[in-house]
């Protein structure tokens, strides 16, 4: 726990902001407070309007000798989606560990690969069309390291005032309306990739990608109306599917 909170933290840094993992509330808020299948077949969610809520992140403080929280009183965080990808990045270093010469995991779609293959060469990891599931998009060329999805395609619900999804934006406390259907990012850990992943689907098509490139991350940014943008060395992974623009 106290390793993912710190995580956050920076990923929090890193982002400006874009990346609020304080956000629990607000989703609650919205009617993102069902499993998947309940979400899909309930009548459209009365949805309530928090606000734009102050982040206090600068007041939680961590005491790494003890391994302690200190954080203001009230404050929730949702951690899924980067514990999620910290999960695979630890249990891939531990099968390693282990002894294994070679892994490609998957957690909820945050895959985390390195090592030997039983071909040899690299790792074949498909991406998908977010507008048409069990479609290929794209196949990429990994050594090692992870691919990490956020898409509001996949976690959305009906509200009385319209379709809503998981990806909160963080300056106006109602799911991000940035233009980006998905962005899917390479990076060496998924725990990194998942939260830039989700900040620049936030941030839009053109900040989205500075904000990949200043990380020194390669990512594809898909377009509410299917164009697809890449963002830093992105093309040279792929190697099955469509010539896609810089």
């Amino acid at each position: 726990m106290f390793a993912v909170v710190a995580l956050a933290i920076d990923a929090w840094k890193a982002t400006d902001g874009l990346f609020d993992p304080t956000l629990l509330d607000v989703l609650r808020e919205i009617g993102y407070n069902d499993t998947f299948d309940e979400l899909a077949d309930r009548d459209p969610f009365q949805a309530n309007e928090l606000g734009v809520p102050a982040t206090e992140l600068d007041s939680v403080v961590l005491d790494v000798r003890s391994s302690l929280i200190h954080a203001p009183l009230g404050l929730h965080f949702d951690l899924g989606g980067i514990g999620k990808g910290q999960a695979a990045d630890l249990l891939f270093a531990q099968v390693i560990e282990d002894g294994v010469s070679g892994a490609c995991l998957d957690l909820g779609g945050d895959i985390r690969v390195g090592g030997e293959t039983v071909e040899g060469g690299g790792w074949a990891i498909v991406i998908d069309d977010p507008f048409a599931p069990g479609v290929d998009l794209a196949v990429l060329g990994l050594e090692a390291g992870s691919v990490t999805t956020s898409s509001r395609l996949r976690r959305k619900w009906s509200t009385t005032t319209g379709e809503a999804h998981h990806l909160i934006d963080p300056k106006t406390a109602q799911p991000s309306r940035s233009g980006l259907a998905s962005v899917t990012v390479i990076a060496a850990h998924a725990a990194w990739g998942e939260a830039h992943a989700k900040a620049a689907l936030i941030a839009g098509a053109v900040a989205g990608r500075a904000l990949l490139e200043r990380a020194g991350l390669s990512g594809l940014l898909i377009s509410d109306d299917g164009q697809l943008i890449t963002a830093g060395q992105f093309n040279d992974f792929v190697i099955e599917g469509p010539t896609l623009s810089s």
